[in-house]
Formats: structure tokens, sequence, C-alpha cells
């Protein structure tokens, strides 16, 4: 499978089953577009020299030559690779029922009140409240008991707003580090916070035991101030964007993510990320659509998405200039390693929600992940029974992109892995679904990162300062054919 774009100056091919990625000239890129709609060597030539009649530059030897390169690559398996991912895709999850990571919901609850939240105001559609250190130590032990022989696991303090159940974080991850060594485990602990609750105390705590920080902020003042309010209906920008910068100023730069929201009324989206860089000096930023219901005021319509896209286009745009300048934003969609990942096992057997990842409510419930929290037709069970619910465990096994039958042709499959469950459930009623309208912003997201890698290689400047990010093995066992390093 073959996919062509045109970005930025670039004429970009993307062989999908082989991950290779192409920059090439205008008679290669309209050549291997005639042979990926079939036509021969002798047809594909004949072809370009007709189109390129009129360019001097273009002789009868020069489409020869792009002909023989276009036949290497295909040889070599860089070019019109085929499928040999499909007969293992529904092996894979199959192995085992090895957790490696837990969303622990340790705050049903929030000090912020925000309209457009998905998990209604913190409390996920049932009671307020807090989870115990009890509940959280037992969590703890469900997930080495049920994590093999994984030694790297990951813990994210989510709500609601967890700082509200502050003393228990410190609590658990106390627990979990007098625990490692006998287990021969490595937690690594993420929080998750509104800002509002951040003193020197949790500031502190943070940078000594969490391995990443996500900040909640949507960006311009107006922006941020129109959902994210308090009880009151106040903005909450003014007290929390000094908090985030003392933290982050304390954490080195290093090891967060402004983590924003757009809307509707912010499709300019990259107006609120380059305020959160140039005015606020944040570097480690993300920004998510909006998950709304369609009759939602703020909800994103089929006419945004235009915008988005130039959107999507400008920022790339944008952070390639910074990076060449050796400023260089982070956005969270554009890193991309063409080098060492996605591993195949992550491009086949997707987010793993339900089976290698699930979140935990205050009172100990088992869920696929926070989105599907709430739903009784998708609780799992419980951190004292484990997973009771094993036929809905085994329907997320094989939850992968070669379940969902409207990815069969698209060429972003390999990088989404599939997409989100719980946006395919809420779009389509079926975890085996696609959310039309996700997939769209994703792939163009995906052109963009794309686009970047490759000015990154081409341009010697920005090649000097290109931004190196972490392999993305997190030990799960699984990649390159089982042999890779826990």
């Amino acid at each position: 499978m073959i996919h062509q774009y045109k970005l930025s100056g670039y004429n970009i091919v993307l062989d999908v089953y082989s991950g290779s990625v192409h920059a090439v000239d205008d008679v290669a890129y309209d050549a291997i577009a005639l042979i990926d709609q079939g036509s021969s060597r002798e047809q594909a030539a004949a072809a370009l020299a007709k189109k390129y009649a009129d360019r001097a530059d273009v002789t009868a030897a020069d489409i020869s030559d792009v002909l023989d390169d276009i036949d290497e690559l295909t040889a070599a398996g860089q070019l019109f690779a085929p499928d040999a991912y499909a007969d293992h895709a529904f092996d894979f999850k199959n192995r085992s029922n090895v957790v490696k990571a837990l969303c622990l919901h340790v705050a049903h609850t929030c000090n912020l009140n925000c309209s457009y939240c998905f998990a209604a105001q913190g409390k996920f559609h049932g009671e307020a409240g807090l989870m115990s250190f009890e509940t959280g130590k037992r969590a703890l032990d469900f997930l080495i008991e049920n994590s093999g022989t994984r030694r790297n696991l990951e813990v994210d303090f989510f709500g609601g707003e967890p700082l509200m159940n502050f003393e228990v974080c410190k609590q658990l991850v106390a627990y979990a580090r007098s625990i490692e060594k006998k287990y021969n485990k490595n937690f690594r602990f993420t929080m998750t916070t509104n800002g509002i609750g951040i003193t020197d105390e949790v500031i502190d705590w943070c940078n000594k035991e969490c391995h990443n920080v996500v900040l909640s902020l949507d960006g311009r003042k107006e922006v941020n101030d129109r959902f994210r309010v308090d009880l009151a209906g106040n903005g909450s920008y003014d007290r929390i964007v000094p908090k985030f910068q003392k933290l982050v100023k304390a954490r080195g730069g290093q090891g967060y993510y402004m983590r924003g929201t757009f809307t509707h009324h912010n499709v300019d989206f990259t107006k609120d990320l380059f305020h959160m860089a140039d005015d606020l000096g944040f570097t480690e930023l993300s920004m998510e659509p909006v998950v709304a219901p369609p009759d939602s005021p703020e909800a994103l319509t089929e006419e945004d998405l235009p915008k988005l896209f130039d959107q999507y286009e400008l920022l790339a745009n944008d952070m390639l200039r910074r990076q060449k300048a050796g400023k260089p934003i982070t956005f969270y969609h554009y890193i991309l390693d063409l080098k060492h990942g996605p591993c195949i096992y992550k491009r086949i057997s997707g987010c793993g929600s339900g089976t290698e990842y699930m979140a935990v409510t205050p009172w100990g419930d088992l869920y696929p992940c926070h989105q599907f929290v709430g739903d009784p037709a998708y609780k799992l069970g419980n951190v004292w029974d484990g997973v009771t619910n094993t036929a809905l465990r085994d329907e997320f096994k094989l939850c992968n992109v070669y379940a969902r039958p409207d990815c069969k042709d698209c060429w972003a499959r390999l990088y989404c892995a599939g997409g989100c469950a719980a946006n395919a459930l809420h779009a389509t009623g079926d975890i085996h679904g696609t959310y039309e309208y996700g997939c769209k912003v994703f792939r163009k997201r995906m052109e963009c990162a794309l686009m970047m890698q490759v000015a990154q290689r081409l341009d010697p400047e920005l090649a000097k300062n290109a931004v190196r990010f972490e392999s993305d093995c997190d030990g799960c066992g699984e990649g390159n054919d089982g042999a890779c390093e826990k």
C-alpha cells in the first residue's frame, strides 16, 4: 500500500507496510503513482514521456533511471511491500493476560467545573468519592500480580482532580517504592492535574517521584477561562499558570506536558500553543480535540476540518522554523521516531485498553480505560477478584486494527493501531468501529509529522538541531518477535 502527498514543498511517498518514507522529485512521484494504479513499466514510461515532453531536463534516460530506482526499492522491500502482519494480528494479544499499566482514579471529584468534561466534572456520571489507601494498595498489588515478567509498570494518578487526594497519592508511591526491589519492578508514576492544588510540597514530590506530569491548560486566558472554571464560575488561568511555571522550572523543563483541549470556539488552536510557548515559556505541548456530543455548542464540525488542517500545517512549519533557530518546541502528536518505533507489536495490537491497561475507580472497580468508567456494561471486575468479565477482556484483546473493517484501506492504520475504542463506541456504538472525524484529524497530523521527519533529514540546519526522542520501547517483551530487551 502506498500513500502519496505534497506538503511544504516536499513530494512524500509512504510505503505503508515497510514503513519506508521517500522524498522524491516530480518524475518519481508520478511514476510511483502510475505503477500503484497498475501501469506496467512500459505504460508508465510512455505516460511520463508524454507528461514531461516540454521539460528539457527530463529525458527518456532520466525516466528509465527513475523506473530502475523504483524496481530496486521494490526488490528491497521499501516500495509496494506486502502486508506481512495480517496473519499475526490476532495472535499477539492471545499470548498472555499481562497488565502493564493502571489509571488510578484516586478522586471522583474536582475543584473545577469544566462544562466540556467527558468525566461529568470528575464524577464519571456517578457518585463523588476518594480512593482509600487500602484500595489503592490493593490496585498496586493487582498490577504486580498480573504483570508477569515485565519490569516497567506505569501508574497514572487521575481523576477528577487527583490532588484532592494527595495524601493517598503519597502513601501509594511510598508503598510502591517499598516493594519494587522485592518483585524486580520499576514503577513510573504520572500525575495529571488541573493545577489548582499545586503547592511547594506537591512540586517537590512530583519532581522526586513522577516520571511525567500532565498539566491542563487550554491556552490563552480567554480560551482557558471559557470552560475551565471553578464551581463559582470563576476562571482558573490566573491561579494555575504561575503554579505551572514554577513546577516546570523546578523540573528543569523536562518530564511534563501542557495538555490543552480545543473546541469549535478555538479552531485557531495554534494561537493557544504559541501563547503557551512564547508568552508562558512552556515547550512540551499537547492539544486535543474536544470529545463532545455532536449537538454540543463546543463540538467540532465538518466545516471546522479545513481550518484544523491548516492549523496543523501551520504548526508543523513553525516548529521547523523554531528548530532551525535552535529553540525547538515539542508537540505530542508530532513525536515520531522512524528508526526505533513504534514497534510492530504496538502498531498491530493497539493501545492495550482492557488488556494491558485498565482504569481503577475509587472503589476498586476495573474498567478498560478512563473513558469507559461509569458504564456498567464495561466493568471488567475489581482489584480484589481480578478480571471476572473475561469475555469482555477477550473482546478487547481482539480490538486491533485488523478487527476494524473501516481501517482496511487506510494508509495510517499502522500508526494509529486502530484508534481509540472509546471514541469508536461513542461514535458508532461498537468498540470495533471507527470515529471517522478523529481519523481525518489523525491522518492530517501524521502527514505533518512525516513531513517534519523528511525536512529534518534533507535540511542540514534542521538535522543539526533535530529533536531526539527516547525509544518508544516500554519493555513489553513482544516487539521484534519477542526478542527485544525488557
